[in-house]
């Protein structure tokens, strides 16, 4: 009798069959892993572009907000203040002792060779007029007020002044008006602190197109 045949039949040997299983749940995964990477690189995309585009968007409201907020300033500084009284020709001496000025307080003409202390200072009793107004010349504005002047006004102004430098404020007990903002050459009298004219005033006059001595010093003067 002859021996049985060893031949394989059509089947694949137990130890083929599992290596080429194995081959294909690895391409398997590697192909899911793609996907998911692919998946991935999309989501950071997405993200990377929204996050670019709010930050233009930001950007470009930054810019056009600070454009704007240029563009009132300029607006507000060529515009006339309604209640303003302006004098031109007036006298730049130094001189020592005291000045008869045709207006009160005084706007300009000849003064004390020492400027007043003009940046945000404050004053709890008045100044002498010369010094004070040397500082106009400077570019400064000047705030003072008489007994009508209210706790509340004094206080608003106060804080305004000593956030603003070429700017101080005194007393001035003898001024008409309840409160009067002066530069050089230019004054206007309100009755209140929240009169909007104040703020368009220092808009317009601090180191303003009247100053005689653009840049000079506000510092290191009298008092």
């Amino acid at each position: 009798m002859g021996s049985a045949s060893n031949k394989t039949t059509g089947n694949k040997a137990p130890g083929k069959q599992n290596a080429a299983d194995r081959r294909e749940r690895i391409a398997k995964l590697r192909a899911e892993e793609q996907r998911r990477e692919k998946r991935m690189k999309v989501v950071a995309i997405s993200v990377a572009s929204v996050l670019v585009a709010g930050t233009i968007s930001v950007g470009t409201y930054i810019v056009l907000n600070a454009q704007h907020k240029k563009d009132k300033e300029v607006a507000a500084a060529k515009s006339p203040i309604p209640g303003v009284k302006t004098w031109s020709n007036l006298t730049r001496n130094h001189v020592q002792g005291t000045v008869n000025y045709p207006m009160t307080p005084p706007v300009g003409g000849d003064h004390n060779p020492v400027w007043l202390t003009c940046m945000g200072n404050v004053y709890d009793k008045p100044v002498q007029n010369e010094n004070a107004v040397h500082s106009l010349e400077h570019g400064a504005v000047w705030v003072t007020y008489n007994s009508k002047a209210s706790a509340a006004d004094i206080k608003t102004l106060s804080d305004k002044v000593k956030a603003t430098p070429y700017s101080l404020m005194s007393p001035y007990p003898t001024e008409s008006g309840t409160i009067t903002l002066s530069a050089w050459g230019t004054q206007l009298v309100v009755d209140n602190a929240s009169d909007p004219r104040v703020n368009e005033f220092f808009t317009k006059y601090v180191q303003g197109p009247q100053t005689q001595e653009p840049g000079a010093s506000c510092s290191d003067g009298a008092m």
